[in-house]
């Protein structure tokens, strides 16, 4: 741990909600990145999501590659070992993952550009322990908005309604072993940003996470046990006009001795409803904010996604 990433104990804003939403704004100010502890997200839905990941993942190849959806994006099911690579980044990321998406109702508006997440039922917990995951962190991200909206001076619900049927995305990542010592200039996750508003993420059983610091110092970033890293995305970036930066951050290889260990992380990807259109706060302006032009979170996520690889051009 480092001064930068000292844990805020997340009780505190049930105590003091202004010390709370001062202490992740000037964090989030320094490094785009805070660690929150004490959090309520539940250990055994924690514990029982991981144990389901790692079961999907054990699958043989030909089994995971029936839940690989390229054609859209590989915005839900499975995406195969060296598919995403960081945005410039010619070197693919030596990871695979599964992504889980929000259930809609039947009637959403927005099923025409959210697909269902489909079933796994050769690992009989995958879906009812993925989607209890992805419920817990939905509902604890939406409360660690109302802390960031008042560090901005919007009411403490000023987010609501505007990520309540974002397209969030629970990330189930898998670094494998590496036998053999990496190839140079390889790193398992490249440098990059993330695209949505904030990022919640469980510390990994194996490190590796660094933050680009202002300054030009990789951070190194190892919670406590039990503590739930968060940070900025692109779309509150541009939401405050950079007040709140969206900071690079990569995974780096692991030593020789931890190399042939697998790296297992859980980020969830809160986003705003497609529809929202993200224009700069004018109080973040009037700060110094550089504002860039309104665009709405579907057509910035499509913007990006092109990008990093995951839809063609």
């Amino acid at each position: 741990m480092t001064e930068y990433f000292t844990p805020i104990p997340f009780p505190l804003w049930r105590e003091d909600k202004q010390a709370f939403s001062d202490a992740i704004g000037r964090s989030f100010r320094e490094t785009g990145f805070a660690v929150i502890d004490q959090h309520p997200v539940d250990l055994d839905i924690i514990q029982r999501a991981i144990d389901a990941s790692k079961a999907f993942f054990a699958l043989p190849e030909d089994v995971k590659e029936k839940y690989h959806d390229a054609a859209n994006g590989r915005q839900r099911g499975y995406t195969p070992f060296g598919t995403e690579n960081a945005k410039g980044a010619k070197a693919a990321d030596l990871k695979e993952f599964w992504h889980t998406g929000r259930a809609l109702p039947a009637d959403s508006p927005y099923r025409a550009t959210m697909k269902d997440t489909p079933s796994v039922p050769e690992v009989e917990e995958f879906d009812a322990a993925t989607r209890a995951f992805y419920e817990a962190l939905d509902a604890f991200g939406a409360q660690l908005l109302k802390g960031i909206a008042l560090h901005l001076g919007q009411p403490e619900d000023w987010f609501d309604d505007k990520v309540e049927m974002g397209n969030s995305i629970l990330r189930l990542l898998h670094y494998p072993p590496q036998e053999n010592p990496p190839p140079a200039g390889t790193v398992r996750a490249g440098a990059h940003e993330d695209i949505n508003v904030i990022t919640l993420l469980l510390g990994a059983e194996e490190s590796g996470l660094q933050v680009l610091h202002s300054s030009g110092e990789w951070l190194s970033v190892n919670p406590p046990l039990g503590a739930i890293v968060i940070n900025c995305g692109d779309m509150l970036q541009r939401l405050t006009g950079g007040v709140l930066p969206s900071t690079t951050h990569r995974v780096i290889n692991p030593s020789r001795e931890r190399a042939k260990f697998p790296r297992y992380s859980t980020p969830f990807f809160l986003h705003f409803n497609q529809d929202f259109l993200i224009e700069a706060l004018p109080q973040c302006i009037e700060e110094g904010g550089k504002a860039e032009a309104p665009i709405t979170a579907q057509d910035y996520l499509m913007e990006r996604l092109r990008e990093i690889g995951l839809v063609k051009a």
